[in-house]
């Protein structure tokens, strides 16, 4: 059975390992399902909450073409570096700019815990880093794993179903690589 899949590349430079993986990915999902990508490089969008959501700043082109994508799709696949142990500026300036109020989730009188307005949608996260997985994840707290499956997602009603970490990307050996490109291709023969 095809699925719309999202895959969002959220490294924000031009040429990275998430890119290669996150095209991976596409190529090999896109076999049996309907597959789209983001890359973040390619969003241009005031990142700043000056006045926090105090102040409604309308969403440029490529924040309302996200929204329209994260809408679309069945299942979302996150494919993110870590940079100081969590997610970097750009891709949290995403996340701040368009899981909003009436989109993601929706206060509701008289309730403490909002409606979650992106229900029935599943994701996974590809996490790439310098650290050691096992240090990440056990000495350092798993901060973007966190935050993103508790905090983000699942408060929006998106379920995680899966994470696969690499790293460190810093001393990979090509051989190494090789081994993340294959499993990802593993992750995405799933679908």
């Amino acid at each position: 059975m095809s699925k719309k899949i999202l895959i969002v590349n959220a490294n924000p430079k031009t040429e990275s390992l998430c890119k290669a993986l996150s095209e991976k990915y596409a190529e090999v999902a896109g076999e049996r399902n309907d597959v789209r990508i983001l890359h973040l490089n390619e969003l241009d969008f005031q990142i700043d909450l000056k006045e926090g959501y105090d102040e409604v700043i309308p969403l440029e082109w490529s924040l309302e073409f996200f929204q329209k994508e994260l809408t679309w799709a069945e299942h979302v696949v996150i494919v993110s570096p870590v940079w100081w142990g969590s997610m970097l500026t750009k891709f949290k300036g995403l996340i701040d700019r368009t899981f909003l109020s009436g989109f993601a989730f929706k206060y509701v009188k008289g309730k403490t815990i909002p409606k979650k307005l992106l229900k029935g949608r599943t994701s996974e996260m590809i996490i790439t880093m310098d650290t050691p997985p096992f240090w990440y994840k056990w000495m350092q707290g798993n901060v973007i794993y966190h935050q993103l499956k508790e905090t983000i997602l699942s408060f929006a009603g998106i379920k995680n179903v899966s994470k696969q970490y690499f790293g460190p990307v810093i001393s990979a050996s090509e051989k190494q690589v090789q081994k993340w490109f294959i499993q990802t291709e593993k992750l995405a023969r799933k679908h």
